[in-house]
């Protein structure tokens, strides 16, 4: 009985064969990623310079950013190695290490929407004791219970996984992922595929249904507003949360939901490309560029640092 993998390294295949195409593909992802790293980091300085933005709804907006700036360096940093220098493998151990915070910062962010949605439920239907019920105590255990849930939903199938036995080593993706990690495996990984599939289910429909109930809640508390005014600030106020949370379920039932499995890998790459680097890049601006106290703060704090010239 062999006690160790006969494979050491897995060969990321990536996005394309071109080389005059994955230059593109290169210019493409380093900008996307120096924008989102950008953006992000500006609304994380942003919460925690501000003594203004140490509400709930703000707390959770930077713990928001930290994940999606996590997420994108956990995926594209390695890819944009890989085109650089040309070579293409990835050692078993740094690829396991990858899957692991890939799938950690995912589930975190899956469970963190829930909270951001209870606090907008908060916020517009119980507008007066927003304070009160969402205090910085509240609001802490909330997002570390976010990150528990999300390590102990990911433990079992990692856990077994990583006991695996590989023949093969070709990964046709651009990053590490369980679908072709568990297909170069000469072991039986019927089980944990079910695992695999049984957790990120549960993530998803635990996370909705929280979802579903804030969002049915505070649309039941517009509709009963009297004035078309107040209505259209209530939604302002969450409105950009159910732009994110549209974004991140869409892209997880492309990405499981799956039209033939001829087109299965694909999918996988273009849904995966929208999650590891667009939705990172978009989400700061959604939040940014409809929230005047963000505004007011980064135009703030730009005055400090640019001192106006007195003519």
């Amino acid at each position: 009985m062999r006690n160790h993998s006969s494979v050491t390294t897995f060969i990321i295949l990536g996005l394309t064969n071109d080389p005059q195409l994955e230059i593109v593909v290169f210019i493409f992802l380093f900008i996307t990623y120096l924008l989102s790293v950008l953006g992000n980091l500006i609304i994380i300085v942003l919460i925690l310079v501000d003594s203004h933005l140490k509400i709930a709804m703000y707390i959770f907006l930077q713990n928001f950013s930290f994940l999606e700036l996590s997420f994108t360096t956990a995926c594209v940093p390695t890819y944009l190695h890989i085109i650089i220098s040309g070579d293409k493998t990835i050692s078993v151990k740094a690829c396991f290490s990858q899957i692991f915070f890939i799938v950690l910062f995912g589930a975190t962010e899956f469970f963190l929407l829930a909270a951001m949605s209870y606090d907008r439920y908060v916020a517009i239907c119980k507008p007066l004791h927003y304070a009160t019920i969402m205090n910085s105590k509240v609001c802490r255990n909330l997002i570390i219970c976010c990150w528990v849930f999300g390590l102990l939903i990911i433990s079992p199938p990692l856990g077994l996984t990583l006991n695996l036995e590989f023949c093969g080593s070709v990964i046709d993706h651009y990053y590490c992922d369980a679908s072709p990690i568990l297909s170069n495996s000469c072991s039986d990984t019927w089980f944990i595929e079910q695992l695999v599939v049984a957790c990120a289910v549960l993530t998803f429909i635990l996370t909705l249904v929280c979802v579903a109930v804030s969002y049915i809640s505070i649309i039941r508390m517009i509709l009963r507003l009297p004035s078309v005014q107040q209505r259209k600030k209530a939604f302002s106020t969450c409105s950009s949360h159910m732009f994110v949370v549209s974004l991140s379920y869409g892209s997880a039932i492309f990405m499981y939901i799956k039209p033939s499995a001829e087109d299965e890998m694909a999918m996988n790459k273009a849904v995966s490309l929208l999650t590891t680097s667009i939705a990172p890049l978009l989400n700061p601006f959604i939040y940014t560029l409809r929230n005047k106290q963000v505004k007011q703060s980064f135009h703030d704090t730009l005055k400090r640092f640019i001192p106006h010239t007195e003519k």
